[in-house]
């Protein structure tokens, strides 16, 4: 993929012979003078899925590779993170992590001993080493809900881990309907051929 200018994000095989591969732009850290002029991190399209459908339509048949069906798409709403590159990349989105084993005694007084799932805020561990989710534990108002001013905001918890301690991480699939605002997680939505591609 690097040699097409993608990275791989990630390769699964499903039932019925489908070869299912996901692929993203490489990611370099935007310079201040991009961020002040608000220029948009740019995206996976149509046409990049198609690129690497022929190139990889080639090169597996070259392979001897057996598959009935491939499907190139861009990562989605719900995208992996593997690395630290990821998470640096997508400080202060929504996240969802799964942890290999439960934090024990590490997490009394915030959350379940035997919990394994978070969803918060990425953020860098305040010790600089690592990272971090914030989260609330306070349910969301429903539409049309009055919440008293005077009501004090549940506390925010922070879980602290190192990318070892995890089984999974993705950005959690949250659909925003009023617009896209500055440092937020992309929308995606499907397109008839069945790429997944960037709004």
């Amino acid at each position: 993929m690097a040699g097409l200018g993608y990275d791989l994000v990630e390769v699964e095989r499903s039932a019925g012979g489908l070869l299912r591969v996901t692929i993203d732009l490489p990611w370099t850290p935007p310079t201040s003078e991009a961020v002040a002029a608000g220029v948009p991190e740019p995206f996976v399209t149509v046409e990049d899925c198609e690129k690497v459908t022929r190139q990889l339509q080639f090169a597996l048949e070259v392979d001897a590779v057996d598959y009935k069906r491939l499907e190139v798409s861009s990562p989605g709403i719900d995208r992996p993170l593997r690395n630290e590159q990821d998470f640096e990349r997508f400080v202060g989105a929504v996240i969802d992590i799964t942890l290999k084993a439960p934090m024990g005694a590490a997490a009394a007084g915030q959350v379940s001993a035997t919990r394994k799932k978070f969803r918060g805020t990425l953020e860098r561990a305040e010790s600089g080493l690592g990272w971090q989710v914030v989260w609330s534990d306070e349910p969301k108002a429903k539409p049309g809900q009055k919440v008293s001013k005077k009501r004090a905001p549940a506390p925010l918890h922070a879980l602290g881990f190192v990318l070892d301690e995890l089984r999974d991480a993705r950005l959690a699939p949250i659909v925003d309907f009023k617009g896209r605002k500055a440092k937020t997680q992309p929308g995606f939505s499907d397109i008839d051929d069945g790429t997944s591609v960037p709004d």
